[in-house]
């Protein structure tokens, strides 16, 4: 399969592709910044930069083999991010004062998982978008 042109799930993809560069940056910071002290904090830094090479070599590469393999690893990104939301809330309310709003401020960033499942869930519909 050749791209013809730049159509809204090829320039979506691409731009998910390179959300996940960025966040993968972010994340990695974050969960340095804490020592990696859970196992769970490596999913995330781990899996963004294959997130985004999958991605845009898609962008470029247009075969039916690494279009299912994007799919699964959106998939992928979207359970992670709802399995990072746990942690990161269970962590705000284990902090002194549980789910007072100084620990959401202080505490692990609770959007930040919801953010790595939108974007992985962008990437869903822009693989399953009619035009592919």
């Amino acid at each position: 399969m050749y791209w013809d042109h730049w159509s809204l799930n090829r320039v979506l993809i691409l731009f998910v592709g390179l959300a996940f560069l960025l966040i993968g940056i972010q994340v990695t910071l974050y969960h340095y910044r804490q020592n990696f002290h859970n196992k769970a904090m490596w999913m995330p830094v781990i899996a963004s930069p294959i997130f985004f090479a999958a991605g845009v070599i898609l962008v470029w590469y247009n075969a039916a083999w690494l279009h299912a393999l994007f799919i699964a690893l959106m998939w992928v990104g979207a359970v992670a991010g709802l399995i990072g939301l746990y942690f990161h809330v269970r962590g705000v309310g284990i902090r002194v004062g549980g789910f007072a709003l100084r620990n959401f401020m202080t505490g692990p960033p609770v959007i930040l998982p919801m953010v790595f499942t939108a974007i992985a869930v962008l990437g869903l519909i822009a693989a399953y978008w009619k035009g592919m």
